[in-house]
Parts: C-alpha cells; sequence; structure tokens
C-alpha cells in the first residue's frame, strides 16, 4: 500500500472473490484543493484502466462533488473509489453536520452552503443532484450532529474496461 496525503492506493486486493483496486482520498474541512485532485488523480487511474471517456467523467463528477460536499459540510471525511470488473463504487464518508432533509438537498439549487463558502464560487446546490444524475444508483445515510455516508455506484458492461482484472495502477 502506498500512501500520502489525499490519496492512498491498494493495488488488487481480492474481495468477495472479485479483482478490485481502491483509491482512497483523505479530506479536511475547508481543503478545497483536496476536491478537485481526489476527481483528476480519480480520472487519470480510470483513464489508464481503459473505461470509456463517458463513465471517466461520470465518475470524476461524482468523486469532484462528494468531496467539495465533506470540505464544505464536514469536519474531516475520507473518499473511497472501489474499481471492480463490473462496476465502480464512490463511497464517502464524513464527520459532520449531516442533512436535516435529504428531499430537499436532492432539489437543484438548494444549498446550505454557509455565506463565505458561496462567495468563493462554490456550495450552488448542484452537488447531490450531480451525483444522483451521473450515477446508476445513490444511497445517501445521514445522521444529524455525527455525519453523512454516500454510496454511488456506476455500473459497467465487458466492453467498459479493458485492464480492470490486472490491478495494475499508478496514481
Amino acid at each position: 500500500m502506498h500512501e500520502r496525503k489525499g490519496v492512498v492506493s491498494s493495488p488488487c486486493q481480492p474481495a468477495a472473490n472479485k479483482p478490485q483496486l481502491t483509491l482512497r482520498f483523505k479530506i479536511d474541512e475547508k481543503d478545497f484543493l483536496i476536491a478537485g485532485e481526489s476527481a483528476s488523480k480519480t480520472k487519470k487511474a480510470l483513464q489508464q484502466l481503459g473505461l470509456k471517456q463517458e463513465i471517466v467523467k461520470n465518475i470524476a463528477i461524482i468523486v469532484y462533488e462528494a468531496a467539495m460536499n465533506i470540505v464544505i459540510h464536514s469536519n474531516h471525511g475520507e473518499i473511497k473509489i472501489i474499481i471492480a470488473p463490473d462496476q465502480v463504487v464512490v463511497l464517502s464518508e464524513d464527520v459532520g453536520e449531516g442533512i436535516p432533509d435529504i428531499e430537499l438537498a436532492m432539489k437543484e439549487g438548494y444549498s446550505t452552503a454557509p455565506n463565505e463558502v458561496r462567495e468563493m464560487g462554490f456550495g450552488a446546490g448542484m452537488g447531490l443532484p450531480n451525483i444522483k444524475q451521473c450515477s446508476n444508483e445513490l444511497d445517501i445515510k445521514t445522521t444529524i450532529g455525527f455525519g453523512t455516508t454516500l454510496r454511488a455506484t456506476i455500473y459497467l458492461n465487458p466492453a467498459d474496461t479493458k485492464q480492470v482484472e490486472t490491478g495494475t495502477m499508478y496514481v
């Protein structure tokens, strides 16, 4: 396992009899740079695996939006991108305020971002709607005062990937 700030990669760890690769990004409150960095490194890794451009784009959007949610609305958290031959799962877990009303938070333009974040050009209320639009399945669990777990799943067709089963990755 290779570890440095913001990213950990674990090449080819078999789980449930499936070869998979996991990318991990640790994210701190107000670390806006890590959101872009995590999406960029994920995109690069998925391109190296030979996934279709449309899928790579969607997963990069999910990672960016999930990371921004952690940066803006939590104390800290982590994003895992679990890449298996048949799917990619983006798992975001944070310690923070939680989401009081998930249905309302899913509406485009609804935002609870603080003014200082909005003045920086972030927090437009498109994070969760974008994540939902880019994933095949989305599951959000939240506890007020403790944090939120988000799981976005993107299913892959056999033609979508060339090298996932090799487990070779350089991030």
